[in-house]
Order: structure tokens, then C-alpha cells, then sequence
């Protein structure tokens, strides 16, 4: 089932009971994937790998939102944020551990034999399409400096 039918019967689930923020969230997320899909310029369905970025995209926007919202000391408005942000990784693969995203770049490390910093670019590159979606950049980024240093 295509992530397309999934949020129009999480869509008509919202409606149903009424649930305000997962349906502003689901609408964002079919939003977004209609926007995708017309940009290219072309009637095929995006790719899975798409569908997860631009997943992982909302879900970044809203926690930049919802850190803004607490700073400022707005609570009202990070707590839809937030509800948002649960919404939609309900879509998204389960998320791997530290030690995990640690492991496979260690792996690509030993494999390409990676050494300094220097080569940073060429390890995240990698690594980024191992894990495929199941961690944020900055995790593997962060991951990799620790490594490469």
C-alpha cells in the first residue's frame, strides 16, 4: 500500500473522530507529496526514498518550530507542534540507535578505509544510503566526526 493510501484512510480516520491536529498534520504530508510529485513534471509515483525525505523534512520543521515556541515561552503553540511531529513519524521507518548508526559507519570507515577528516564527505555519502531514512543526518554527521577525528 502506497504511502498515498495510507494517509488518505488516516485522512478519513481523522475526520471521523475529529482529531483537529492529525488531520492539519496529514494534510501537510499529502500536501507536500502532491507538491513533489508535480514538481518533477511527471504523472509517476515518487519513490519510497522521496516519500521518506520529505517525511523527515516536515518532521524537522516542526521541531525547529516547537524549540522556537519554547524559547519564546509559547507552550499553546509547540504542543501542536509536537502532536504534529507524532502524527508523521508514524509513517516513518523505525529509527536506529546510536550504537547501530555507529556500527554501520564504523563499517564504512574500515571499508573504504577513511581516514581525517578529510574524507568526511565521502563517509557521510555512504553511510547516508545504508541507513537510508532510519536516522537524521545530524546523528550520522555527528556520528562520523567522532569517528574520524
Amino acid at each position: 500500500m502506497s504511502l498515498s493510501v495510507k494517509i488518505m484512510d488516516e485522512m478519513k480516520n481523522a475526520m471521523r473522530s475529529k482529531d483537529t491536529v492529525a488531520l492539519e498534520a496529514l494534510r501537510a504530508i499529502k500536501s507536500e507529496l502532491l507538491l513533489a510529485q508535480t514538481s518533477s513534471g511527471s504523472k509517476e509515483e515518487i519513490t519510497e526514498a522521496e516519500e521518506i525525505k520529505i517525511l523527515q523534512r516536515l518532521v524537522k520543521m516542526r521541531k525547529d518550530s516547537a524549540e522556537i515556541f519554547t524559547t519564546q515561552n509559547r507552550p499553546d503553540l509547540a504542543e501542536p507542534e509536537m502532536a504534529q511531529i507524532a502524527v508523521i513519524e508514524k509513517f516513518l521507518p523505525a529509527q536506529l540507535s546510536e550504537e547501530e548508526v555507529e556500527a554501520i559507519v564504523a563499517k564504512v570507515i574500515a571499508d573504504t578505509g577513511a581516514a581525517g577528516i578529510a574524507s568526511m564527505g565521502k563517509v557521510m555519502g555512504l553511510a547516508s544510503a545504508q541507513i537510508g531514512g532510519q536516522a537524521e543526518g545530524k546523528v550520522i554527521s555527528a556520528i562520523v566526526k567522532k569517528l574520524l577525528v
